[in-house]
């Protein structure tokens, strides 16, 4: 039986984690992030999604048409 590539995708931090929300912090470290322009390739969820839509204002999902 043969399973499906999961999907993912990349997000890079665009902004400062200084003297925002603890909760959008705790949301950037749990994406992985950190320092600006940190860039993790995550699986692309429903969780996911709805982390970056909370802090979208500091991070930016990356097209890369060289991956494909």
């Amino acid at each position: 039986m043969m399973t499906a590539a999961k999907k993912t995708i990349v997000v890079e931090q665009t902004g400062s984690a200084f003297n925002r929300k603890p909760g959008h912090k705790a949301t950037l470290l749990g994406l992985g992030l950190g320092k600006r322009h940190s860039r993790r390739e995550l699986e692309d969820t429903p969780a996911v999604r709805g982390m970056i839509e909370k802090v979208k204002y500091l991070v930016r999902v990356v097209t890369d048409e060289k991956k494909k």
